[in-house]
């Protein structure tokens, strides 16, 4: 694809995905934070219109598309779709199914992939447990062969589409006398076998995804669900990892052009001492401190998207280098996220604080996305590793 087709490409799934985002999840956004959860019959409508294929095999349901393809689409849902909660379950199969993409059998593929992706069906990553946070070297999660199946025990929390997911892309320890990442293994459990257990967790933000702790007791799992080979799970879990960061990093963009788009509208409207907030030198100031750390960001996802094509045409995925500008694109992007959002509440003032206005969810799920998929403090040492510092 040369760069003219490139270029129009991406402007017409950006339009189209604008379009879908203002239309079908924006105007429910604030109702479905309310009820903890949107209907299930957005996943088909996603997969209807192809969003939830973007980046995945032809021959299973979806369309292949390199990371700058993707860029555009998961800004605009952030930017539109204005609601974290909804992106996060609505696309964690982005996070569940790579695994099973890249490991898994050719027929478990096709049992799994494409009723996933036509959004009849939900995927779920289920790595971090009680009290082991970041720290994934130290899951306690086991599965002991017995013939055919494997025995799985223990529990896995701040589960994305924990509650609905029907299929569960697991980290587990498959030898018992292992420590560290040595003995990690993935499984991919279905949803509905016996012994799963699940709560749904109270949380900041995100309240409309149906986030969950899973409890495992006895769950009888065919072998052949076994993602890779036995003890490769480590390995696996964190090239899947990679993926995460960049896609919450693109998000984290669009939300912060979601507080700046909502913030400038106000300032355009609200008057104060006889004039619109925007005539203000200090509030016209503030937004201005907003759209530089956004163009920041913005050029940083481009290059680190194209790093990341560069790289994959030459089989060298995950790349240290590659690695490393995740890492710190990640940091980077999520703390613009937090400075948009602090200052768009600052500018609508008693507004801002108001449940339903955009600025207000996103300033509630801003923590969850400088957490998720690696803590800021993680990404700093995993960055200075990579670099072979």
């Amino acid at each position: 694809m040369n760069d003219d087709n490139l270029r129009e490409t991406r402007e017409a799934l950006a339009d189209a995905t604008t379009r879908f985002a203002k239309s079908e999840i924006a105007p429910h956004a604030t109702a479905w934070d309310e009820a903890g959860e949107f209907p299930r019959a957005l996943y088909r409508r996603a997969g209807e219109l192809g969003f939830l294929g973007i980046g995945y095999p032809e021959d299973l349901g979806g369309t292949p598309a390199p990371l700058a393809l993707k860029l555009p689409l998961w800004v605009a849902l952030a930017r539109h779709g204005t609601s974290g909660g909804v992106l996060a379950s609505l696309f964690s199969h982005n996070i569940g199914l790579p695994p099973v993409i890249a490991h898994g059998s050719p027929q478990l593929q096709r049992e799994v992939v494409p009723p996933v992706l036509r959004g009849e069906q939900i995927s779920a990553l289920a790595i971090t447990e009680p009290g082991g946070g970041s720290d994934v070297a130290q899951l306690r999660t086991s599965a002991r062969r017995e013939g055919d199946h494997y025995i799985v025990d223990g529990e896995k929390t701040f589960i994305t589409s924990g509650m609905r997911a029907d299929w569960l892309t697991v980290a587990v320890r498959t030898d018992p006398a292992s420590r560290g990442a040595g003995g990690i293994s993935m499984l991919l459990v279905p949803g509905d076998a016996p012994g799963i257990r699940r709560t749904r967790l109270a949380k900041m933000g995100w309240h409309s995804s149906d986030t969950a702790q899973l409890h495992f007791d006895g769950v009888r799992v065919p072998a052949r669900n076994l993602l890779g080979s036995e003890g490769s799970g480590f390995r696996i879990i964190m090239g899947n990892f990679n993926g995460e960061r960049f896609g919450l990093a693109a998000a984290a963009l669009g939300y912060a052009q979601a507080c700046l788009d909502e913030a400038l509208d106000w300032a355009r409207q609200r008057k104060t001492f006889g004039a619109a907030l925007l005539e203000h030198q200090v509030l016209r100031h503030k937004l201005v401190d907003m759209q530089m750390r956004i163009s920041s960001t913005e050029a940083w996802l481009e290059a680190v998207a194209a790093q990341g094509d560069a790289l994959h045409a030459q089989g060298r995925d995950n790349a240290p280098e590659w690695v490393a500008q995740v890492c710190l694109l990640k940091n980077h992007a999520t703390q613009t996220m937090q400075f948009c959002a602090d200052a768009a509440v600052q500018i609508l003032g008693g507004m801002g604080y108001m449940r339903g206005t955009v600025s207000e969810r996103i300033y509630r799920e801003v923590k969850v996305m400088m957490i998720g998929g690696g803590a800021e403090e993680i990404m700093k040492e995993l960055a200075a590793r990579q670099l072979g510092w």
